[in-house]
């Protein structure tokens, strides 16, 4: 079965969590607007915690993980997988269920409806995805 969550002003961390819990589950993800999504807190803080995972070099303590993208479509799809237990086969193939795309695609599946508490209507201080990824020097 397949999944379609449409991302416009949703939360990335609590939809990642939902996709990742269904992706287990063994369904079909499909994620649109990814670009649109938000992530909550001080906007300054989140650009300088992505522009540190992406350099290594000149850290004292890098973080050792492999380089975070800077298409919001593949940092959508990798926030997800660091909610999954990628070091095992289950995780592995579950994030193989999981698609990110930029913009609608015409995919048929059973549309995932979310709570307020998926949305962004009550957060104060947020930045979407794209403008985080164009703060990483994405050019899209």
């Amino acid at each position: 079965m397949v999944k379609i969550i449409d991302g416009d002003g949703l939360i990335v961390g609590r939809v990642a969590t939902y996709a990742a819990h269904s992706a287990l589950m063994g369904e079909e993800i499909h994620i649109f607007n990814a670009e649109k999504m938000v992530m909550s807190g001080n906007r300054k803080y989140l650009v300088q915690k992505y522009i540190d995972r992406r350099s290594v070099k000149d850290m004292a303590d890098p973080e050792h993980s492999p380089k975070w993208p800077k298409r919001p479509d593949l940092l959508v799809k990798r926030i997800v997988r660091g909610m999954l237990p990628y070091d095992k086969q289950k995780g592995r193939d579950a994030y193989k269920r999981i698609r990110a795309y930029i913009g609608t695609e015409d995919v048929k599946g059973e549309k995932v409806k979310f709570n307020d508490s998926f949305k962004k209507d009550k957060l104060e201080r947020f930045i979407t995805i794209l403008e985080l990824c164009e703060s990483l020097a994405y050019k899209g």
